[in-house]
């Protein structure tokens, strides 16, 4: 559709007559080296590409130096990457919050109950709150597919605020940190945004692990020092507290158990049924099963005096005291033990505070616990979680597929360039778009994260498109006879319209996505990029091409070579 385009809308002849006078002269014209119309206007002699000639056969003429500057400039790019703050995915522009509200381990449902409750009441007061729904005992359902869904847990509550716009939730949250700060000191309270990506949860974290539940819990309370130090964190906290489950045991007296005919079974079966209860059958409730269980009335079973009480029927009908066959030992103990790889394992998790980029402030924790890592007892380690983790298997999952796109990368530039050192010298360009990625995301105060590296990938292909195009025409004119020198400056000058106007029309509809927070860093890796790359095309190219075939400006053309010879 494009020929067919330009033969009915464009000029042959711009700077001529007239476009319909111009026409059938200039199918009748021969093409000059520089590629304008013989006979007719040059479209290639104005003063501009005549100033863009001369800049390209100064970069030819002193290639070396071109060479080396954008070298530098390319090692100083690479330098500056570690400049440019680390990202996984940003937060979501969606207007919800996530309001977590945590008490002590083995509290009781009707507590958390009573809290949440008490949270409701300092959500009426605050502005901007269109609705929300809390879920006591367990966190909220999947509404939202990246959802860090919580595990059921009796001591946990979770609120699904939904404000009425992106400013109002910036403004909500802040002033409700500032309540449950003051409100709710006593119980662990989180306030977070919906996640783009795969759920991560406390974005910094550090994993503790090893075969002592009390060793491994000492070693977290100094990395979680060390993560209260940061600057960049709030909210620190491990995920499971000290012990502080009250917990009642019963020691059997198995002489006293034999003569009274009860075994260490019938008191465990008892106990089970007084106190938890048995499951005795089924109520279907339209599309629901609820089990019916016996057991002690709460009164009994919440006192623990009057466990003591309790008397176990035998066989014979007669009933036996539980004091007489053992005695009632209290104690504390761990309401939840989490594990990993089959070892106990406390983990240090913190947010970050705004501006803050959670990979940066990990990576500095993770760096200051030296000192701590250097003497942990042999079968203890420190893992880092979050971020950084989740950031690592999304890498993973691009690394995987990157060799067979480059293979497949490098057999069609092959088809098309035939020639192994041209090839080469295409691939070579491709990272040096590096240089404006480094620029565009310092300038813009932007991070470099997943969707920024697509974007980058994607800026290669555009850079190598733009080289095979060059080198390409440079290629075509030297095969017309043209000397190499004058090719490589002609093709420059030819293609410099297109390939600048193909990047600007790029450059420019990226613009309104540099607004977006998740399109963002996209946008600004591929804009800077693009520009960058395409100043490289014009002008580091015809140098690297001059250097790497050996131009020089005074050689014959091909042809006349070839003559010369015979």
């Amino acid at each position: 559709m494009i020929p067919l385009l330009g033969y009915w809308i464009l000029s042959e002849h711009p700077h001529g007559a007239g476009k319909h006078a111009g026409k059938d002269a200039g199918r009748q014209d021969g093409v000059h080296a520089d590629g304008g119309h013989a006979g007719k206007v040059d479209v290639y002699d104005t003063p501009f590409y005549g100033q863009l000639r001369r800049w390209v056969g100064w970069c030819v003429d002193h290639r070396g130096l071109v060479l080396i500057g954008t070298a530098a400039a390319f090692l100083v790019g690479l330098a500056g990457f570690s400049l440019v703050p680390k990202q996984f995915f940003p937060a979501s522009e969606r207007p919800e919050l996530l309001v977590d509200l945590r008490l002590k381990e083995g509290s009781s449902f009707e507590a958390t109950l009573r809290e949440s409750k008490r949270l409701e009441g300092a959500l009426a007061k605050l502005q901007g709150i269109d609705h929300y729904i809390d879920f006591v005992g367990a966190g909220a359902p999947r509404f939202y597919l990246p959802l860090d869904q919580q595990l059921a847990n009796s001591n946990f509550a979770q609120f699904v605020v939904t404000t009425k716009g992106v400013k109002e939730r910036e403004q909500l949250m802040h002033e409700l940190d500032e309540a449950l700060r003051t409100q709710f000191a006593a119980d662990r309270t989180r306030i977070t945004r919906l996640e783009n990506g795969p759920p991560v949860g406390f974005p910094v974290q550090f994993r503790v692990s090893g075969p002592e539940i009390a060793v491994a819990r000492g070693i977290a309370e100094q990395v979680a020092k060390a993560t209260r130090a940061n600057p960049g964190t709030v909210h620190t906290q491990l995920d499971w507290d000290e012990p502080g489950e009250r917990s009642l045991h019963f020691e059997v007296d198995q002489n006293k158990a034999r003569q009274l005919g009860i075994s260490s079974e019938d008191i465990e079966n008892y106990l089970q049924m007084t106190l938890s209860g048995i499951p005795m059958t089924q109520l279907r409730e339209r599309d629901k099963l609820i089990a019916v269980e016996l057991r002690a009335p709460a009164a009994d079973r919440i006192d623990p005096s009057q466990i003591e009480r309790f008397a176990i029927p035998t066989a014979s009908g007669a009933t036996i005291p539980l004091a007489s066959l053992g005695r009632l030992t209290y104690g504390l103990e761990n309401a939840v033990i989490w594990e990993r790889d089959r070892q106990p394992t406390v983990t240090v998790q913190a947010d970050v505070v705004a501006g803050v980029q959670a990979i940066d402030v990990t990576k500095e924790i993770y760096k200051s616990l030296e000192p701590v890592r250097a003497q942990l007892p042999p079968g203890y380690r420190i893992q880092i979680g979050g971020a950084v983790e989740e950031n690592a298997k999304g890498q993973n999952s691009i690394n995987a597929e990157v060799l067979p796109a480059v293979v497949a990368v490098l057999v069609l530039l092959m088809m098309q360039l035939q020639s192994f050192s041209r090839t080469l010298m295409v691939v070579l360009t491709a990272p040096l778009g590096i240089i404006g990625v480094v620029a565009a995301l310092l300038l813009l105060h932007m991070p470099f994260g997943f969707v920024a590296m697509l974007g980058t990938l994607a800026m290669f292909g555009i850079i190598m498109r733009n080289s095979v195009i060059l080198v390409d025409q440079i290629d075509q004119d030297i095969r017309s006879g043209h000397a190499r020198f004058e090719a490589i400056i002609g093709a420059a000058v030819r293609r410099f319209r297109p390939i600048t106007l193909t990047a600007t029309a790029a450059v420019l509809g990226l613009i309104p996505l540099l607004r977006s927070n998740f399109f963002g860093p996209m946008a600004t890796a591929l804009m800077g990029g693009i520009t960058v790359a395409t100043v490289l095309t014009i002008f580091f190219l015809p140098a690297l091409y001059a250097f790497w075939f050996r131009v020089r400006r005074d050689e014959a053309p091909v042809a006349q070579q070839q003559e010369t010879s015979r």
